[in-house]
């Protein structure tokens, strides 16, 4: 384990856990590593931004002194405000609480502003393309705002990210976040077109992204948080919405250091197969490489606060003979810029190695940690697998699938997902997997499951 800390970011560690002992033949080495970082949001307030500037046209209106700040975060809550909000008016009600609950949460000298989404995007705070700086006085003139906000129109998400990343592009801050909120199908806009936007809003900034109620489509909440490195989750009842926006938003304000990526240089010979991440949620990683040097790519993985993940790196290594050992790949932590606005800064490294035996309990020896998420990311897949063929009426399949999840799932000591397993089947024996299919499942029950099938445990020690 390699760490190195710098006066303005957290501290950041890897450690690497691996068998790295491979058969005469051999060729992939799996390896999971942990990233920590340390001292950093729930330890204290946001530290200085290693750029300089201030969020554009904020200098007034604060009343306390906010707006002489340089905020190092900026965060846009947008909300949808589309016909169907209306029904039950009550989430309309739930979704302006909500919203008004962030912005009470947003610390003092952070950039923010508040989009309505129908099937276009309109500012609502503060307005004329401009964020507002956190104080007491702009957070209330925000909630003031909020209480015009009513439903009509269509939705159109890719119209309200591609505002919010105008609005957050004004910023010259560390941290960008960005919060969503739909309740139904992105109907008035194509699906290429929210991909458009997915793509363009990618790396610019982190957004969650929560469906409220029980008539959007879980696909498009999920990849709206996956493209942009951020979580995504099911509120059922309107009414917790405030509680779950108030969570999201403290989490946001805890993050200290954004555009962290994952490093990995392999020598010559060496290959990347795959990169994920495996806690706390599975994220593949793979498809998402930059170059970065002579055989070193980066992978990204958002802003960092308090916090530790779990990363799968496989590599293909050249054969070798018994006895022989190599470096497998190097695996760093940078940030793109440096404080002085010169190259990239490292935070932390550690090796991956491979060494070949003719000891057959060596190199037939699986990792515990290794083993461990490569049945979280198995029991991820099985679950989305075994929801789809129940959709479409393949009721053995969905039985097989469905059943290894539980399997899977109590192995692990996955709680929370077999909990949410038990909604859908009736479990005959979790050790063995055998379940049968509930005859009536509610859409709520359905709809978490498969939001959530991606969250895991961390291994066990």
């Amino acid at each position: 384990m390699a760490t190195f800390s710098k006066s303005n970011v957290p501290q950041f560690s890897v450690e690497v856990y691996q068998n790295e002992y491979l058969p005469e033949g051999g060729r992939e080495v799996n390896a999971i590593v942990t990233v920590t970082a340390t001292g950093g949001g729930t330890t204290g307030g946001m530290v200085p931004s290693p750029r300089t500037g201030t969020a554009s046209g904020t200098g007034s209106g604060t009343g306390d002194g906010a707006a002489d700040r340089s905020p190092d975060a900026a965060v846009v809550i947008m909300v949808d405000c589309s016909g169907s909000m209306d029904y039950p008016p009550a989430k309309m009600r739930n979704a302006r609480d909500a919203t008004a609950a962030a912005v009470g949460t947003v610390r003092d000298g952070v950039a923010f502003a508040v989009v309505a989404g129908t099937h276009q995007a309109k500012e609502v705070y503060p307005g004329g393309g401009r964020l507002a700086v956190a104080s007491a006085a702009t957070r209330a003139q925000a909630k003031d705002a909020l209480r015009k906000l009513s439903a009509g129109g269509g939705t159109a998400i890719g119209t309200w990210l591609r505002l919010a990343d105008r609005l957050l592009g004004s910023a010259d801050v560390a941290i960008r976040h960005g919060i969503l909120l739909t309740d139904g199908r992105n109907e008035h806009e194509s699906p290429e077109d929210l991909r458009n936007s997915l793509d363009a809003c990618a790396g610019r900034f982190t957004c969650d992204a929560r469906g409220v109620g029980t008539d959007w489509e879980v696909k498009e909440v999920t990849g709206i948080a996956s493209a942009l490195l951020g979580s995504a989750d099911i509120v059922a009842d309107p009414a917790e919405l405030a509680a779950d926006f108030t969570r999201m938003m403290e989490a946001a304000m805890g993050k200290e250091v954004g555009d962290v990526n994952l490093r990995l240089w392999t020598p010559q010979g060496a290959e990347i197969v795959f990169v994920k991440q495996v806690a706390p949620t599975v994220e593949e990683l793979t498809g998402r490489r930059t170059e970065s040097g002579p055989r070193s790519g980066d992978y990204p993985t958002g802003s960092w606060g308090d916090e530790s993940r779990d990363y799968h790196v496989c590599v293909r290594v050249p054969d070798a003979g018994v006895g022989q050992e190599m470096l497998a790949a190097r695996v760093s932590l940078v940030l793109p810029e440096g404080a002085d606005g010169g190259g990239p800064r490292p935070l932390s490294q550690g090796l991956v190695r491979a060494v070949w035996t003719d000891d057959l309990a060596a190199s037939t020896s699986i990792n515990p940690q290794v083993a461990h998420y490569t049945g979280q990311a198995e029991l991820a897949q099985v679950i989305q697998q075994g929801l789809h063929l129940r959709k479409s009426g393949d009721i053995d399949g969905a039985t097989a699938k469905l059943g290894r999840a539980v399997q899977l799932a109590g192995a692990s000591g996955n709680e929370g997902t077999a909990k949410l397993l038990a909604k859908v089947v009736d479990v005959v024996d979790a050790a063995t997997g055998t379940v049968r299919l509930k005859a009536k499942v509610t859409e709520e029950a359905e709809m978490t499951l498969e939001t959530r099938s991606t969250k895991t445990v961390r291994v066990k020690k």
